[in-house]
């Protein structure tokens, strides 16, 4: 039996694995979505595909990424392939790698002493893969055809030499080929410094101690998830709790995520059954998104700082109907539901457990990650905006942050307009967006962008503009997503939530992201919080009088 101390020591050198594979890969990247605004993910996993450690990425990534791991492998084996030493796998398909088409998954057996010790692996979400739409990502999809290049599990590595024949099919398929190459070299580089990191260890306990200390690690974080759901049930009985919310297809049509969670003391079941049936736009959300997002929301209620691994995942049971939303048959087109519907889930799940845990749960954040892409002559440039996080029972929602599901950051201004023909015209707080309450909800953000060449491909895909951020113990709702087109000649247009359109020269593109819920009575906040957010321009004194009570001599507020 291998020491607590040893197996201590072994957690955390495997998550600074993770966490070093990151730097490289961010370090060694061509592409701005990955350099700058860290769109990827890394993580080390069990010889059996069981996440044993994560850094600090994108919940979407790694919730997926065992998923992913074994259905790679699963695959791998059907087809008589084994990975061997000095193997990589790559990987896009999302009904595989669990996903969406744009995450171009890596894997590599790390072999120790003779023996499988572990797999490294990374996501990095790759701007363009081919398609009928520049990014991947657009409401015209109907198949996952439509949204780029498909790639089964594949050697792009094999017994230490590249397959270039591999990464130049994938080069001729793509808007951006220098950027794939550069990209993908980078996954590799990662991959490497990871092995190294992993091979270290084995070297220094044994392979056996290594193979043990995993086992160990998984074991504790599900012995330690089981305790903590034994107190919290304690304290506030289990019991069953549902929650639905809407998710806006691109002709307007709401479609519904139905959440039920079953809460005893030793685990936790969330049956989807009720959710709409999967469509014929990329709303639909593959196995490995749902997971990704129903164990996020479930972490970050029970106990947001204890070790993410597979064995919080033994103690999460996840019933989501195949042929619906959370679960479609393939070729149903995914790139929207990674970005889109991966948020929604969140939230129902977050709701469900606002009923089971009150004052644990915060008020819902924006709930979408408004996606934007635009395209012109041999560039495509794609970032989601940050947005107003949801009011904690505590305190304000923080305002202008990435939510839930992402974890990235915005991409700097500077190497934008270095990169790409686009000018920055406003990029701002939304004043007013946050939901009212005793603790107000976070603002949503202004990001205006002028294309300076014609015949830019534009594509706007967000939620929450027909539906708003729920607020929580009566607080109100968020601010409404809402785009704006403004010609060079001045014409303004409203734009849908999922569109794609061609922008001329001069045109100004405007992204208004929504705001938090806000949690609590609006007229129980303290009089000196909203004199505050007066002076700080967070609200306007029509607001403050409208729903925070307030009067501008003597009373008002509490």
């Amino acid at each position: 039996m291998v020491d607590r101390v040893t197996v201590e020591v072994v957690r955390h050198a495997a998550i600074a694995a993770a966490e070093e594979m990151g730097v490289v890969l961010r370090n060694a990247s061509m592409s701005p979505n990955i350099r700058d605004r860290l769109d990827f993910s890394c993580a080390v996993l069990s010889p059996e595909g069981e996440l044993v450690a994560q850094a600090e990425h994108i919940p979407v990534h790694l919730g997926s990424m065992p998923v992913g791991a074994r259905a790679v492998l699963g695959e791998l084996e059907r087809l008589g392939v084994e990975p061997g030493p000095g193997d990589v796998v790559v990987s896009n398909d999302p009904y595989l790698t669990g996903t969406h088409i744009n995450d171009v998954m890596m894997l590599a057996p790390v072999h120790a002493g003779g023996r499988l010790a572990a797999y490294v692996a990374c996501k990095a979400h790759y701007v363009d893969v081919g398609g009928c739409v520049p990014g991947g990502i657009g409401p015209g999809a109907r198949s996952l055809r439509d949204e780029g290049l498909v790639v089964p599990p594949v050697k792009l590595v094999e017994a230490g030499r590249v397959r270039w024949d591999v990464l130049r099919l994938l080069e001729a398929n793509v808007r951006e080929p220098g950027r794939v190459r550069g990209d993908a070299m980078a996954q590799l580089a990662a991959l490497r410094r990871g092995a190294e990191r992993i091979r270290e260890l084995a070297g220094r306990y044994g392979t056996g101690t290594l193979l043990e200390a995993w086992r160990e690690i998984l074991g504790y974080t599900e012995r330690y998830t089981r305790s903590v759901l034994a107190r919290l049930v304690e304290e506030h009985g289990g019991g069953v709790y549902e929650a639905e919310d809407g998710l806006e297809t691109a002709s307007g049509r709401l479609l519904r995520i139905r959440a039920r969670l079953e809460v005893t003391r030793s685990r936790v079941r969330v049956d989807f059954s009720g959710t709409s049936p999967q469509v014929e736009e990329p709303l639909n959300a593959v196995y490995g998104v749902t997971v990704a997002a129903t164990t996020y929301a479930l972490k970050t209620v029970l106990d947001p700082d204890m070790p993410m691994n597979s064995g919080f995942y033994r103690v999460a049971e996840i019933h989501a109907p195949e042929g619906t939303l959370v679960n479609p048959r393939p070729p149903a087109p995914v790139g929207g539901g990674n970005v889109e519907t991966s948020q929604r889930i969140a939230d129902v799940v977050l709701r469900a457990l606002a009923e089971a845990f009150p004052g644990r749960v915060p008020a819902a954040s924006c709930g979408t990650m408004s996606n934007l892409i635009l395209a012109g002559r041999g560039w495509v440039f794609y970032e989601t905006i940050g947005c107003g996080a949801g009011a904690r029972p505590c305190c304000d929602g923080v305002d202008g942050v990435q939510t839930n599901m992402t974890n990235t950051l915005n991409t700097p201004v500077e190497v934008a307009e270095a990169e790409y023909p686009l000018r920055f015209r406003r990029y701002e707080l939304r004043p007013g967006s946050g939901g009212p309450g005793r603790w107000r909800g976070g603002l949503g953000v202004v990001r205006a962008i002028t294309v300076l060449e014609d015949g830019v491909v534009a594509t706007v895909y967000a939620e929450r503009s027909r539906t708003r951020p729920w607020g929580l113990e009566g607080g109100g709702p968020g601010a409404p997503f809402r785009a704006l087109l403004v010609r060079g000649s001045g014409e303004r247009l409203e734009l849908a939530s999922k569109t794609t359109l061609v922008l001329s020269r001069g045109d100004t593109i405007y992204i208004e992201t929504p705001g938090g819920g806000g949690y609590g009575d609006p007229c129980a906040r303290p009089r000196e919080l909203v004199e505050r957010d007066l002076a700080e321009g967070r609200i306007s004194l029509e607001e403050a009088r409208k729903h925070y009570c307030y009067e501008d001599q003597g009373g008002g507020g509490s």
